[in-house]
């Protein structure tokens, strides 16, 4: 049993007069576990940027881009890439910010707010994150498909041969690997947000009851 439970017993039992002082102390320890929690929420989306910085600058998508000869796609990987850098700098901010006005907040029901806000924003940004791994992953397929030699057999094997079966076999396959690819990264995200994102909730219902 937490610091927070060991209150909350005490408020139920014991007099008025005391009740004031336990809500008080429970309202100050939800308030430092949120700050708390929303301050990893933040050093985590940082580790992550950090690591996809990281991995982009070990294997330069340049090198293979020229080998497959699709300097024509490479602009628009570029311009993914930029977009992506900006979306995820303004979340972290927004991480940041977040954390900056819980460690400051004096209100319950301000604080209530903001915990909805920051549980919004991650869920937002996950949802965001999952939805570019989806559209990277289907865009590096479509630029194998057409620049990298080894799928001459299969663009003849379309083209001369049972090709809508082809085709639709192609695809499947695409798809069930971009989903399970997708499937592993949401594991990922539940595990690194998910359990955060379940105290803070938790601490919103919290405070839910000393705001009745």
């Amino acid at each position: 049993m937490d610091e927070l439970d060991l209150l909350k017993k005490a408020w139920k039992k014991d007099t008025h007069s005391f009740e004031q002082v336990t809500e008080t102390e429970i309202y100050k320890m939800l308030h430092k576990k949120s700050s708390s929690i929303v301050k990893w929420i933040l050093i985590i989306s940082v580790l992550e940027f950090a690591v996809w910085a990281g991995v982009n600058l070990l294997f330069n998508t340049d090198d293979a881009i020229q080998k497959l000869h699709a300097e024509n796609f490479s602009i628009y990987l570029k311009i993914l890439t930029y977009i992506n850098y900006a979306v995820v700098i303004w979340f972290i901010y927004s991480f940041y910010r977040n954390y900056a006005k819980i460690s400051t907040i004096t209100s319950t029901k301000q604080l209530m707010q903001d915990i909805l806000k920051t549980r919004k924003t991650v869920q937002y940004y996950v949802w965001y994150n999952l939805s570019m791994i989806f559209v990277s992953t289907i865009l590096g397929f479509i630029m194998a498909f057409v620049y990298n030699p080894k799928m001459d057999a299969l663009k003849y094997k379309i083209s001369h041969e049972n090709g809508y079966e082809t085709i639709t076999i192609t695809v499947c396959i695409i798809l069930a690997i971009t989903v399970l690819f997708v499937g592993l990264f949401w594991l990922i995200y539940r595990l690194l947000y998910g359990i955060l994102l379940r105290k803070l909730h938790a601490n919103y219902k919290e405070l839910k009851k000393i705001d009745l």
